[in-house]
């Protein structure tokens, strides 16, 4: 059913079929990190420590399902290389949620929900290239 989805969306909007299933996934994958960061916000965790949860709980999430929905590699040997760029991105993340604050936004659900689609395009291009490129 999800094949067949992303495959009919892809001839819809004319793009390839692994974008789809990234954007798909990412938005799944996006909402569960941000679902988890709010929580963390919420129970009165400081937004740094609140990203760290998030992350290292969304990172595995992620690293399962788009190795197995998007790139198709399930293999668990690139877990680190996978985590070290998830930890590249979590700082990417707070590095952002800083400069959001400093610019002037104070409510950190939105200044976390613009901060995880900025950093979700830089990890699906260091997934596909870096992570679960094929040779």
């Amino acid at each position: 059913m999800f094949s067949l989805l992303c495959r009919q969306l892809a001839r819809l909007t004319r793009l390839p079929e692994q974008f789809i299933r990234f954007l798909i996934i990412g938005s799944l994958n996006t909402a569960f990190a941000y679902g988890l960061y709010s929580l963390f916000i919420f129970i009165g965790l400081h937004y740094s420590l609140a990203v760290l949860c998030s992350t290292i709980i969304g990172t595995l999430f992620s690293f399962k399902t788009f190795g197995n929905w998007v790139f198709f590699n399930p293999d668990n040997r690139l877990l680190l290389r996978f985590a070290i760029v998830y930890g590249g991105c979590y700082g990417l993340n707070v590095g952002i949620l800083k400069t959001l604050t400093l610019a002037g936004v104070s409510n950190l659900y939105l200044a976390g929900l613009i901060s995880s689609f900025l950093v979700a395009m830089v990890s699906f291009f260091l997934n596909k290239f870096f992570i679960f490129k094929r040779f």
